[in-house]
């Protein structure tokens, strides 16, 4: 049985997690092998007792731990040697993205955070091996590249390199009429403070996703010295000023710990104070976890329920923040790569990452489309596809003229941008994954749709007439957002025109309530006479 600590060890909540399974693969009298950052950061925790550990840099040998450990042996591999090969054979969750390690370990000494006793001191990638694998990856079919790293701006510091350099190599070998996207994994202020106008450069390009990750943790200084987070709110408010000038419609995304021990009242007001000054669409609120072996583990902690009531709070401004408002009727480039959790409707993103939610066939996967934003939510928008976008001319005409209504700076070769500071996609355009999303992890951007039966029949019915019925449109040539296409495709979903199949599973349904219906009636009648 191998256990995989996936999640950051930086909170306790991981390793608590990973302490239950280990407990119920011991009851369960199964070999157990336990990799990832947990054992890496908290190797001598007494939950690990007896079983075998693989470290973070070690995951190429996970093979030969799991056999010596059928054997009844146990093993401990966790020194790093050298840095695990990019192209070990994986099976995507995703088959259209790739999840791309530029680097392991980081520069900073966070006071509250294990990462680095479990990934260790800086390692990055060569640019060369980098690249080559983006190369490998896109003939694979792969539709988006993640950057994934604890600190993407501290790449190359320990080869000579930078991030800017990395990333021009990488783009150089994205497809010209971008099919492929690069999405720029988080990276913490200190580090790209430097090369905010090269990195700028590069959000803007029209195969890179205008979009990045950038926590700030506290907007207090006090707090982030006590972190030992290397920067002040000052120098966050730069980095943020500065992209927002220079990458029209970019969205970025922050990290914020409340309950840091020593935070005051008028700390935690200054960092409300930011989140509202600046409404980021996407903010990843926590609560301070101590860490033991760490520096804040030994500070005196702010008492739990005033804790709770700081996370509330700040969830609840967040969560008042209308950041989609104003792109109803915008035309966007999106690139579609997943299935919402509603079963219904395909996922795709526009330049500036927002969700898009559209009902079209699952055919799409892995394509790119010209859309109108119908209506917008909370955490993501809904979408209407006009047309899907050929790879080797991304526009045609007359989607050029619909973008060319819009005004916009010019960021790229497809634009729709509004003159209002609100969250915007310029240009043509998902971890985890969300989510987070999916990177999920606790990005709030998870689609909230209220269907009860998605996964049921019903569900699955309803969903393939909407798809039936736009098809039919679409083969007629009809006009895409007209009312009459409305109309048409009202009248293809009418219960006259549905195929054989589609009766027989609707005239099931029906029997199947009427009997039901009539056997409840007659066990009535049946109890009433029996009395």
């Amino acid at each position: 049985m191998v256990l995989n600590s996936y999640r950051c060890t930086v909170k306790s909540p991981s390793q608590s997690a990973m302490d239950t399974l280990i407990s119920k693969g011991k009851s369960a009298k199964k070999p157990l092998v336990v990799a990832g950052c947990v054992p890496q950061g908290s190797r001598n925790v007494k939950e690990l007792d007896g079983v075998s550990i693989v470290g973070v840099q070690q995951i190429d040998r996970v093979v030969e731990v799991v056999e010596e450990t059928l054997k009844g042996h146990e093993v401990r591999l966790l020194n790093r040697k050298t840095l695990p090969a990019l192209d070990l054979p994986k099976v995507r969750k995703n088959k259209f993205v790739e999840i791309l390690p530029i680097n392991v370990g980081c520069l900073g000494a966070c006071t509250y955070c294990k990462t680095k006793h479990a990934r260790g001191h800086l390692g990055s990638y060569t640019v060369d091996s980098l690249a080559g694998r983006v190369k490998t990856v896109i003939d694979d079919g792969v539709k988006e590249i993640w950057l994934s790293s604890e600190d993407t701006g501290a790449y190359g510091r320990d080869i000579g390199v930078n991030l800017p350099i990395l990333l021009n190599a990488i783009v150089a070998e994205l497809p010209s009429d971008a099919s492929t996207m690069l999405r720029i994994g988080m990276t913490n202020p200190p580090f790209i403070l430097e090369h905010l106008k090269e990195i700028a450069e590069i959000l803007r390009h029209p195969c890179v996703y205008s979009f990045l990750h950038v926590p700030v943790q506290s907007g207090s200084d006090a707090i982030l010295t006590a972190m030992n987070r290397e920067y002040t709110v000052n120098e966050f408010r730069t980095v943020v000023d500065t992209l927002t000038e220079l990458v029209p419609g970019i969205q970025i995304a922050t990290d914020i710990i409340c309950g840091f021990p020593g935070e005051t009242d008028k700390d935690f007001s200054q960092t409300v104070s930011l989140i509202k000054a600046y409404k980021f669409a996407q903010v990843h609120i926590s609560q301070f976890y101590p860490r033991p072996g760490t520096p804040a583990a030994r500070m005196k902690k702010v008492p739990s329920n005033i804790v709770k009531q700081r996370s509330r709070e700040l969830t609840s401004v967040f969560e008042a923040f209308t950041p989609y408002n104003g792109m109803e009727g915008r035309v966007e480039r999106i690139w579609i790569t997943d299935i919402a959790t509603d079963g219904i409707h395909l996922v795709g993103h526009t330049k500036a990452y927002v969700q898009v939610l559209i009902v079209a066939q699952e055919s799409m996967l892995g394509t790119s489309a010209i859309v109108k934003i119908t209506s917008v939510g909370r955490w993501s928008v809904f979408g209407e596809v006009i047309e899907t976008v050929n790879q080797t001319n991304h526009k045609s005409k007359s989607v050029e003229k619909m973008l060319g209504d819009e005004k916009c700076s010019p960021c790229s070769d497809s634009c729709a941008c509004s003159s209002e500071p609100e969250p915007c996609a310029c240009g043509p355009e998902s971890c985890g994954g969300q989510n987070a999303s999916k990177q999920s992890d606790v990005l709030q951007n998870d689609v909230h749709l209220e269907d009860q039966n998605r996964r049921t029949l019903v569900g699955w019915l309803l969903r393939k007439r909407k798809i039936q019925a736009q098809k039919k449109v679409e083969n007629n040539g009809i006009a895409s957002g007209s009312q009459k296409k409305q109309q048409e495709w009202a009248k293809a979903a009418a219960p006259g025109e549905w195929g054989v199949v589609d009766r027989a599973v609707l005239g099931g349904l029906i029997v199947s309530i009427f009997s039901t219906v009539a056997l409840l009636i007659h066990l009535g009648f049946k109890t009433m006479s029996s009395k």
